[in-house]
């Protein structure tokens, strides 16, 4: 019996996007009618065998894989499983050709560049042909070095331990009627946030971002205790202090049990996302097709979510599991929320697409109904921003989501002088919070923001076009003795674009950082 994982692994890429031109900002290519995402999950429930193999599973060799490697017969390998993509070839939104690039071979890195968002697992689950079939490795002679007069030595090892002064540590104490849990990152955290906490049935679970690594601390605690819980940290030092309620006033001999994953310190990448049911509250018009979903956290929740990173959104739909990242904003421009209140709640500013299948469901839900949601994910840092004084920001439509919360940033910063957006859409009712920029734009010397127009009315007396060298020399003013940074967001084409216009113009990677989700 083979032995299916059920995790999935989603990230990068989201569905969010609307280009410049008014098109989708998803990048697809142009499908035949009838093979959309839902066309694809009705196909694959279909009883047909997808794989060729009439439901057996099977070990797949290197060799045998590599035999399927065209477009009629074509195996793919993520994370160790083998597919046959063949069937969903018509139904691919990066089109047959992104698909061949992975043909016959190891597909993992691939589909994490482009597709990690994706939940392969449930969408392919009728396409799998079986698991890679191990390699079997050569013995080698451990070599043990003789006993020292002294006694017995401890065994050597090749690869050094980490250096366990750089690990984040817990410590615990308590009164009659509160537990409280510290956290000691050892380094600065953002002052975003960087904690989520649940706590459920009496199983605490902490999870710290500190920049590229995830520290995770997850208990059954040794007594019952309330559902509340709260969240104090102290930025400049990196502490982090949760504190519960006690149901009984009585001292604990211990905090809890150790539950899995418990005192791990990896790299953010590695920890499979996890999920928690929020309650949709709210949805508010901000244009003719963008809503702000208002999302509340269960009980015994909190989640700060750092500025410039984004969560996942996940739903069944005809029994297929769904998901999507979304970045989250504040309420405003003008009013970031407090991290003391802070945690509870997450605003979402999401473009419902008419063929969208995931935006539509989300759509059609009723205040009160339900939705999963991750914990923060993302690669973006504030770091490089710690000695920037011009900041500028490239978005396309809804990618200026992430582009809010980094506005509010700036204006409490007291390094970044400058922070100019230039936001390209296709028409004049297309764009995000006008009036709020606009406001912040006649409010606040250090801001400013200039809207470009692909199809523009006869009335818009703004700049038209899209992104080229010559609006980027306009927009871009680089004093002397000035450091920059530039953050780009929008769909590939136009990221790409961005990108390479960016660097003709002398910017390096480092000082330019792209959201792809």
């Amino acid at each position: 019996m083979l032995n299916i994982p059920t995790q999935s692994f989603p990230a990068a890429s989201s569905q969010q996007r609307v280009s410049a031109s008014g098109q989708s900002g998803r990048n697809k290519v142009a499908l035949k009618p009838g093979h959309s995402l839902m066309d694809w999950i009705r196909f694959s429930k279909s009883g047909k065998d997808l794989t060729g193999l009439r439901g057996r599973l099977i070990e797949v060799t290197q060799e045998e894989l590599s035999k399927h490697n065209t477009r009629t017969d074509c195996w793919t390998c993520i994370r160790g499983m083998v597919y046959n993509v063949t069937p969903y070839m018509d139904y691919h939104p990066g089109g047959e050709e992104e698909l061949m690039k992975a043909a016959g071979i190891d597909g993992t890195d691939l589909f994490d560049q482009v597709h990690r968002w994706v939940n392969y697992e449930s969408m392919l689950k009728e396409c799998l042909v079986g698991r890679m079939a191990t390699k079997p490795t050569a013995a080698t002679k451990a070599i043990i070095p003789p006993p020292s007069p002294a006694g017995p030595t401890l065994p050597t090892t090749v690869v050094p331990p980490p250096d366990k002064d750089s690990r984040p540590r817990y410590d615990w104490f308590q009164t009659d009627v509160t537990v409280h849990l510290v956290v000691y990152a050892k380094r600065k955290i953002p002052s975003s946030g960087c904690t989520t906490v649940d706590l459920r049935a009496g199983v605490l679970r902490v999870e710290l971002l500190l920049g590229k690594m995830s520290y995770l601390i997850h208990l059954c605690l040794a007594e019952d205790i309330e559902d509340n819980v709260s969240v104090h940290s102290a930025f400049s030092v990196g502490k982090v202090q949760i504190s519960i309620h006690k149901q009984v006033k009585e001292k604990w001999t211990s905090l809890g049990q150790p539950l899995d994953s418990h005192n791990t310190f990896l790299l953010k990448k590695d920890r499979t996302p996890f999920y928690r049911n929020c309650v949709l509250v709210s949805k508010n018009e901000v244009n003719h097709n963008s809503y702000m979903f208002r999302l509340k956290m269960p009980p015994g929740t909190i989640m700060h979510v750092p500025v410039g990173k984004h969560v996942y959104l996940r739903t069944l739909i005809e029994d297929t599991d769904v998901v999507r990242p979304y970045t989250p904003v504040d309420r405003d421009l003008t009013a970031a929320s407090q991290l003391s209140t802070e945690g509870s709640e997450l605003y979402l500013m999401i473009k419902v697409y008419p063929d969208g299948v995931f935006t539509q469901h989300l759509n059609s839900l009723n205040t009160g109904e339900h939705i999963s949601v991750s914990g923060p994910e993302g690669p973006f840092s504030v770091r490089p921003l710690r000695d920037v004084s011009h900041l500028f920001l490239l978005a396309a439509g809804t990618g200026f989501t992430p582009m809010a919360r980094l506005i509010q940033l700036a204006q409490d910063s007291e390094t970044i002088r400058k922070t100019r957006l230039l936001f390209f859409n296709r028409r004049e009712e297309d764009i995000l919070w006008t009036s709020q920029l606009e406001e912040l734009a006649a409010n606040n010397n250090r801001f400013q923001v200039e809207h470009i127009l692909s199809e523009p009315s006869e009335s818009w007396s703004g700049r038209k076009g899209r992104i080229s060298e010559s609006i980027l020399e306009d927009f871009i003013m680089r004093p002397e003795g000035s450091k920059y940074y530039v953050c780009v967001c929008g769909p590939t084409a136009f990221t790409d674009q961005a990108i390479g216009l960016l660097k003709q113009q002398g910017f390096s990677e480092a000082e330019i950082h792209a959201f792809c989700g």
